[in-house]
């Protein structure tokens, strides 16, 4: 056993930038990777978790109290392991040597390529043995969702238990703990077999409901628009719902829907399609859909979003097509185009739907009522085949709660079209009977479920399925497509088959874990039985983990009837996920007490589940909890948590893992890095501590961390939150902290100051040392207005950008950045910069920046959002309205383009011979007395506009004023994104500085 005096190497050091970089590659990783098995949201890169458990296994080499055999024993491990880097003989000599080639063997190992390298998986387990010799250390994740912690640590070949409250989470982690480790490669090439089988039934069943083309062609894809009939007078044309016409925007094999419109004397007007090959963009007409209104292609009429929605809920969403007692279509869902290929073809084929295809729905939809109508016949005996259990209501989370009731689907039975439904039975009774290995099957069911409902959509780009859940939530989808499930194609089942052979096929032979379905604030395990405690724990309301599994569940409950965890009692029926316990913030859920899952329940279960964590944790173990909320009052909720747990942290490093790229993150502080603080149960006999020794340590010890994070290339939000934890090193080491008089200092008072030597030394940092000291209008100190941009544009930084998505579910389930498709009226975005109030007001505070002063003049806040104003909104607020008269660029200046929308006080008017400027006329060009900001975004107006001579003139008496200008102007340009608007005024206004 590691004594309890020797750090552990992620106290010490970490390779933040590798593991960071070969997390951010793993978004892109397919076939094989764990977390293409099944969807879990939120899950933690596997790269990041494999770094970080070495790191919190093993000790530092170079600790005084480090054991000699460890050193000794991981010496042997790495010299010895096959096909090491060159180098290592003479440098691992030392201990400093030791620690250096240890971090650069976990970086390494980060790499997905190495993942699975027999090389590195010997030296890996070996160390793991030789820094814990006597005993396998117990790894433990109560908050494990998909699995990625206890997955690696399995791999370095740890003792592992796995707990989850939510059953489908408990359900991907057996069959990734116990399933696969359990069985091996084997695996892969039974579910293979087994799977093959299924398919064949499956196709004997079913095969009448997809059949082939005439010519041989093999349907791959129906798709399909929902429909609501125009309400205008002397119309009623039906309107196919479609956000694009678009069928396939492949280079080189573009297509797309031309509608034509038919009319006849004393008939109510028809919409047809043709499809053809634009040969530019513009020949596609836009689609009949925004935000719920839809347009007439007849009359033009708007249907607003009211009616729109009152349609389709008469039709319980309208998925399904309508029939008279002919079988010929009357309403309902259109087919508006059907995707086939054609073996020994390259590439997608389009074609319209012919009244065949309508047949066939009409069939599954006679025979799925069959089934309906057998089951009620039998006194409902077992569950309804189809899933009758209800679709959140409104009473629930934000993201899941306001669609479905809109429509009027009830069920998550009204999700699927009856083809859709027939197809799903089939293949959970042929399932359900299996003997072996039912548990990974079943995943290839739901699958399936995720991409073959009404809520799955075609990807133009990409010509394939997408999944319902591109996003954390439930959208709502008017044109969609539906899988052939027989096909070997994307959506098929033969696909899904293969995503998770792939996976079983590629673990390595390891130990089994041992998985539980529990409460994390009432942990299963005893007292001090466990060496590492390792979560990423929930944050707030950010992802309704129990609604958005139900969607899997109910399928799941159908194929596995006898699996415990999917039947959990406690909250009586169960028809679902249980959410009274669930520690996510839902204020419209109570709990079992009858008390409002608010903000204040959150962080007390989270309290809760942390002081369990220290129980069950040996007083010689360590844990990590992964955290990525970008709020202050989140990360002091979540810290006041650990050090009433008893928790005493010692390390934070801030680890690349999210897409700096994703919808949420643009324009916004979202962090692109998760922060892994590393924390120790704290020593009984814990001191007092002094507060005037807390603040004397604090400054250098947050300055040493910022200057080191930066080398690493961590910016912004992610450096601002990755500070926290080496500055709670301090306080939280003491049992409490007193001042002088015998006051007790509470974490949020010493937060503040955080927050406030944070601030000053991104001043110092961007604006020099002069404005890290100095106070609200002290010499030498820039405006409130300069400091206040300064700081937000600091915080606005983040790491570098990644190209990779996510793999969930594998190409066909990659996560994107659409908006849901039933918003509200059109919402046009505010331009700027944003970032939460209370972030900005804990950097304002402290110094001296009063924010009520500049509201409206450079920032806006609504909504408990801070927006900081572009250049160009200030331009009323700069300059008085005679500087329309002394412009000396006419309107017709190609420049002007820059910023269209620019008041008549900056884009002016030609008079010839008329050289009057802003800095002539300094006292009245400005409507007040100009900050050294105001003159900065002056001249970056006056570049937009091409006020050349006038420029010149004010950059001239810029120079002779003060060099504050250029300071100013110079930090500016390196803080303003690359590509931004203002960072290109801001250079190429620099360049026109007079040398």
């Amino acid at each position: 056993m590691i004594p309890k005096e020797c750090k552990r190497l992620a106290e010490v050091d970490f390779p933040i930038a590798e593991v960071s970089r070969h997390a951010a590659r793993e978004k892109s990783i397919r076939h094989g990777h764990p977390s293409t098995l099944h969807l879990w949201w939120a899950r933690r890169p596997l790269a990041s978790s494999r770094a970080m458990l070495m790191a919190l296994l093993l000790p530092d080499p170079c600790d005084p109290h480090c054991p000699g055999p460890f050193k000794h024993d991981a010496r042997k491990a790495l010299l010895g392991m096959r096909g090491r880097p060159s180098g290592w003989d003479r440098e691992i000599k030392t201990d400093e040597g030791l620690r250096k080639i240890l971090l650069r063997f976990i970086a390494d190992f980060a790499n997905w390529n190495n993942a699975a390298n027999s090389g590195y998986l010997e030296a890996g387990r070996a160390l793991v043995s030789a820094a814990h010799p006597e005993e396998t250390p117990l790894v433990v994740d109560p908050f494990a969702g998909g699995g990625s912690i206890p997955l690696e640590a399995l791999r370095l070949g740890c003792e592992t238990f796995a707990s989850d409250l939510n059953p489908v989470a408990c359900l991907i982690l057996k069959v990734m703990l116990e399933d696969i480790p359990r069985s091996g490669p084997r695996l892969a090439d039974e579910i293979r077999q087994i799977g093959t089988e299924i398919r064949a039934k499956a196709s004997e069943e079913l095969s009448d409901l997809y059949p082939n083309d005439p010519d041989g062609a093999i349907p791959i894809a129906y798709l399909w628009a929902r429909t609501v009939r125009c309400e205008a007078p002397n119309c009623g044309a039906e309107i196919p719902l479609m956000r694009s016409l678009w069928l396939s925007k492949k280079p080189k094999r573009k297509r797309a829907l031309r509608p034509r419109v038919e009319r006849a004397e004393d008939a109510v007007p028809q919409v047809g399609f043709e499809i053809f090959e634009p040969k530019t963009d513009r020949e596609v007409a836009s689609g009949t859909v925004a935000r719920a209104r839809a347009s007439c292609l007849c009359c033009g009429a708007v249907l607003p979003p009211e009616r729109v929605r009152a349609q389709l809920a008469a039709w319980r969403g309208g998925a399904d097509t309508v029939f008279d007692e002919e079988g010929n279509r009357i309403g309902g869902a259109r087919m508006t185009a059907v995707v086939t290929h054609k073996p020994g073809e390259q590439g997608r084929h389009y074609r319209l739907p012919t009244n065949a295809d309508y047949a066939r729905v009409h069939l599954a939809q006679r025979r799925i009522a069959r089934i309906l109508d057998e089951w009620e016949r039998t006194d409902m005996h077992g569950p309804c085949p189809v899933p009758n259990e209800p679709t959140p209501s409104r009473d629930t989370h934000r993201a899941v709660g306001s669609q479905f009731p809109s429509y009027n689907m009830a069920t998550f039975g009204d999700l699927f079209t009856a083809r859709q439904k027939m197809a799903l039975v089939v293949l959970v009774q042929l399932t359900t009977v299996v003997e072996l290995h039912r548990q990974a099957l079943s995943l290839i069911v739901t699958r399936l479920a995720n991409a073959g409902c009404s809520l799955s959509r075609w990807d133009t780009s990409r010509e394939n399925h997408q999944g319902i859940f591109s996003r954390q939530a439930f959208p709502m989808v008017w044109d969609f497509s539906e899988g052939n499930p027989l096909s070997g194609s994307t959506g098929g089942y033969h696909g899904a088959l293969e995503w998770v052979a792939d996976v079983a096929g590629a673990w390595p032979k390891s130990g089994t874990g041992e998985v539980q379905q529990a409460d994390a604030t009432d942990h299963p395990l005893p007292d001090q039985s466990v060496a590492v405690w390792f979560t990423d724990p929930p944050y707030y309301d950010a992802i309704p983990y129990a609604d958005l599994s139900d969607f899997f569940l109910v399928w799941l409950k159908r194929t596995l009837p006898g699996l415990r965890i999917l039947h959990d009692p406690r909250e009586g029926r169960n028809l679902l996920s249980p959410k009274s316990q669930e520690i996510v913030q839902c204020e419209k859920v109570k709990n079992f007490e009858g008390v409002s899952k608010d903000k204040i329940f959150y962080e007390k279960s989270m309290a809760n589940a942390f002081a369990e964590g220290r129980r069950v944790l040996d007083d010689e173990g360590v844990g990590s909890i992964v955290f990525a909320h970008k709020s202050t009052e989140g990360w002091e909720a979540l810290l006041s948590g650990i050090v009433q747990g008893d928790w005493t942290i010692t390390a934070s490093w801030p680890i690349a893992t999210e897409m700096g790229s994703r919808l949420n993150a643009r324009d916004t502080a979202s962090l692109a890095t998760s922060v892994h603080l590393v924390c120790r149960p704290r020593l009984k006999d814990a001191q007092v501590g002094d507060w005037s020794d807390v603040l004397r340590e604090l400054p250098s010890q947050v300055g040493d961390w910022m200057h080191r994070l930066e080398e690493e290339d961590v910016r912004g939000a992610d450096l601002v939150f990755a500070c926290v934890g080496p500055a709670l090193e301090i306080y939280s080491r003491y049992s409490r902290v007193e001042t002088a008089d015998g006051r007790e200092v509470g974490l949020p008072e010493y937060l503040e100051k955080v927050w406030e030597v944070v601030g000053r030394e991104a001043l110092q940092q961007v604006l020099g040392t002069a404005e890290a000291q100095a106070r609200n209008g002290a010499a030498g100190a820039l405006e409130e207005d300069a400091r206040l941009t300064a700081l937000f544009l600091w915080t606005m930084q983040s790491t570098g950008e990644s190209d990779s998505a996510d793999s969930d579910l594998g190409d066909e389930d990659e996560e994107s950045d659409v908006e849901d498709q039933d918003d509200e009226a059109p919402r046009r975005k505010a331009t700027g910069h944003r970032l939460p109030f209370d972030v900005v007001r804990r950097f304002a505070q402290p110094l001296g920046i009063h924010l009520d002063d500049w509201e409206s003049r450079i920032i806006d806040t609504q909504k408990g959002v801070v927006r900081l104003m572009p250049v160009k909104e200030r331009a009323e607020h700069l300059f008085d309205e005679s500087v329309v008269d002394d412009a000396d660029v006419g309107t017709d200046s190609p420049q002007l383009s820059l910023f269209p929308d620019d008041p008549p006080a900056v884009r002016g008017r030609a008079r010839r011979g008329n050289r009057a400027t802003v800095s002539g006329r300094a006292a009245g060009a400005f409507t007040h007395a100009a900050t050294t900001l105001d003159r900065v975004h002056a001249a970056m107006l006056l570049q937009a506009s091409g006020r050349s001579w006038a420029l010149r003139n004010l950059l001239r008496a810029e120079q002779e004023r003060s060099p504050d200008f250029l300071r100013l102007a110079n930090a500016l340009s390196a803080l303003y994104p690359r590509g931004s608007e203002e960072k290109r005024l801001l250079d190429a206004m620099l360049l026109a500085v007079p040398k």
